[in-house]
């Protein structure tokens, strides 16, 4: 309802992005220009009361420009130490704007931040605040200065969320609001404190051997190499989801 005062329409993928954040997982947004896709990240990320950064990824992008670098300092007492300076991924919400117009090398930065929650720099593992989540956008349509992003990447996403074009009703609304004196104001409606109760929750819940083995079932069909995989799988895929699909599909 809070993000409904800024965005008009594409409840679903709104509903997929709060499954997400309550699931512990990471959401990769796909969509033309003038979508809304920034807007929908960062009004999600006001109404949570958690610190948010933005990272706009470009082809000049350094690893070390999202997970921080060791600086030389002088202390008070006169002699130099290394410092570590935390960059933009020591945050609970990560806005990764335009994430493959990044070489693959910056992009592999994300890899360990996403799956283990944590970061390495100057031979330290620095623990990232929980929750953590990571929130990124990319173009479809444009492909100069751009890098596709590899399966490893990919295969951190729970979801990919495809934002289409709004209906006529709801551009017409759009339209109106962006050209009046309208300004919503939203409110913080969850803590940290209360997603990550939120989280363990969700991990209590019972779920079926049954349920688990039709879900793991379903993972191993999309793998050409699997005797059970349908013959368009074996004739068109070149590799199938991996095992953290089916922990997605439980969650």
């Amino acid at each position: 309802a809070e993000i409904g005062k800024v965005i008009v329409g594409q409840r679903e993928v709104l509903d997929q992005m709060i499954v997400a954040l309550l699931a512990r997982g990471h959401c990769l947004l796909v969509g033309v220009p003038g979508l809304a896709k920034t807007l929908m990240i960062s009004t999600l990320s006001r109404l949570l009361d958690l610190s948010f950064n933005r990272i706009q990824f470009t082809p000049d992008l350094m690893p070390s420009d999202i997970i921080g670098t060791d600086i030389l300092e002088q202390e008070h007492d006169g002699a130099s130490r290394f410092r570590f300076h935390q960059g933009p991924v020591f945050a609970n919400v990560v806005l990764a704007d335009e994430i493959n117009r990044t070489p693959p090398k910056t992009q592999a930065a994300m890899l360990q931040a996403m799956q283990e929650h944590q970061v390495t720099a100057g031979g330290r593992t620095y623990p990232l605040s929980e929750p953590f989540f990571v929130l990124a956008t990319q173009n479809p349509i444009e492909q100069e200065g751009t890098y596709p992003l590899p399966e490893a990447q990919l295969d951190r996403f729970m979801f990919n969320l495809a934002v289409t074009y709004p209906s006529l009703e709801e551009e017409v609304a759009i339209v109106t609001n962006t050209t009046s004196r309208y300004s919503a104001g939203v409110d913080k409606v969850l803590t940290g404190e209360e997603i990550i109760a939120l989280q363990q929750l969700i991990l209590r819940v019972p779920v079926s051997e049954k349920v688990v083995r039709y879900a793991v079932e379903l993972v191993r069909s999309t793998r050409p190499a699997e005797s059970a995989a349908p013959q368009f799988v074996k004739d068109w895929v070149s590799w199938g989801a991996g095992p953290r699909a089916g922990q997605y599909a439980i969650l």
